[in-house]
């Protein structure tokens, strides 16, 4: 896809912040040059990381997930907060690119399974069939002709006129009411729990793994409906067809040229040493990051994993602290810096109207389950704007994620009462509107609390 085009995809879903958009689009973009130039200059081409720099709310996760989405490319989201330095108590910062591989790998291999979905599922019938038509015991005998001069009907022949019978059966759902016992196999992995001191956790992981290769595989036989036996024989089939060797072979390979990291709350960590000693939660985890986002080898359970073409997505609301906070190294690495504007009340009409999953259109989706037709007036939707502006205004400016709150309270009733409403159109405007929400919103102490 083009700058553009991304720009355009990303408009679908996020209103505003177009500066943050081209900045993504650009990098995305880049992306694809790269893996078009030169291979001896591919490698020196290092990926142009991103801080965004803004409040709560105003999209920047939403722009990262939406921009992995687009490029099918591994992405994880992580918050700075929850590492510390190397030693101390908390998580490794290498845990993250192992959470990028443990990723990558799932959605290879879930590429890889419906790639092989057609021959899995062949491969099911035909045990299903087996199960509800065994095979005969005695071997095919060939065609013979008789005393009489009559042509005898070989054993295989007449079964495998029934075994069609039955596939026809079963393709049209005339045995979906029929149970078949199959064998499945049990989780081989003991019920041990293993300890191991925090910031190691992955050792604990690659542990429960050895054990469960260790341990014989345990099978036990289950009742099913014919539809479920299928589901359930397709799933083990497509597992069976499954290279997992190279489907990590590939996701290694997916993780190091394609791979997305969003490090949120960044400026969490942006602070100096302290007066009697080093700050362990803040300048250590810049030091520990430094490697990784200027490319480093991270070992994981599915082999060595380069960091140098990584793109790393960095966020933060820089509310006491601010981007030179960070130490000069690490500012250097996020070459791209972007300011998400505050949203107004204008934002949030056009975030109630505009994106194709709005809440407005979630909500008339959810009460549609019911049989409840749910519809939001203009005048309804800017009330709902100026409310959630005016709280955002008067207590803490959570950004877009204000309207959840302002519009679960406004529907609370009648998402209770909707099973008893059934068939009903219901018309939410702006009268509505401030019926429900004025009487909290006059009440300042009151508004901090519930709105």
């Amino acid at each position: 896809m083009t700058p553009r085009e991304i720009v355009s995809e990303l408009d679908r879903y996020i209103v505003g912040q177009h500066d943050a958009k081209r900045a993504v689009a650009i990098a995305l973009r880049n992306r694809w040059r790269r893996q078009n130039v030169a291979p001896d200059l591919r490698d020196e081409i290092a990926p142009k990381n991103i801080l965004m720099i803004g409040p709560t709310g105003v999209g920047k996760t939403e722009i990262a997930r939406r921009l992995a989405k687009l490029a099918q490319a591994p992405f994880i989201k992580v918050e700075a907060s929850r590492y510390t330095e190397v030693g101390y108590v908390g998580r490794d910062v290498e845990s993250m690119i192992r959470d990028l591989a443990e990723i990558s790998v799932k959605m290879v291999r879930e590429e890889e399974r419906s790639r092989v979905k057609v021959k899995a599922r062949e491969n099911a019938e035909e045990r299903l069939l087996d199960l509800l038509f065994p095979p005969p015991a005695k071997a095919r005998r060939p065609a013979a002709v008789t005393a009489e001069g009559h042509l005898e009907t070989p054993v295989g022949d007449s079964h495998r006129d029934t075994r069609e019978k039955l596939r026809k059966l079963l393709a049209q759902g005339h045995l979906n009411d029929r149970e078949v016992e199959i064998e499945v196999t049990a989780n081989a992995t003991p019920m041990v729990e293993v300890f191991t001191p925090q910031g190691m956790e992955e050792m604990g992981f690659n542990m429960k793994d050895l054990m469960s290769q260790i341990m014989p595989k345990k099978t036990h036989h289950r009742k099913v409906k014919i539809p479920e036996a299928l589901e359930l024989l397709t799933q083990e089939e497509a597992a069976r067809l499954v290279d997992m060797d190279a489907v990590a072979h590939e996701a290694i390979q997916r993780a190091e040229q394609s791979g997305i990291v969003f490090i949120d709350e960044i400026d969490k960590i942006a602070g100096r040493e302290a007066g009697r000693g080093p700050d362990v939660s803040r300048e250590g985890v810049q030091r520990d990051l430094l490697p990784i986002v200027e490319g480093s080898t991270v070992n994981t359970k599915y082999g060595a994993i380069r960091t140098d073409h990584i793109l790393f997505v960095a966020s933060g609301a820089f509310h006491t602290s601010k981007p030179s906070d960070l130490i000069p190294e690490f500012q250097g690495r996020f070459p791209i810096r972007v300011e998400l504007k505050a949203l107004a009340r204008e934002d949030f009409i056009r975030i109630l109207t505009e994106p194709e999953n709005s809440l407005t259109r979630q909500y008339i989706a959810l009460m549609a389950t019911e049989g409840l037709r749910l519809r939001f007036t203009d005048d309804a939707v800017d009330a709902l704007a100026a409310i959630a502006a005016q709280v955002n205004e008067r207590t803490e400016n959570i950004g877009a994620r204000r309207l959840h709150t302002v519009l679960e309270r406004l529907l609370e009733e009648i998402s209770f009462s909707a099973p008893e409403l059934g068939d009903h159109d219901l018309v939410i405007d702006a009268d509505y509107v401030h019926g429900h929400l004025d009487p909290i919103l006059k009440d300042e102490d009151l508004s901090r609390y519930i709105l």
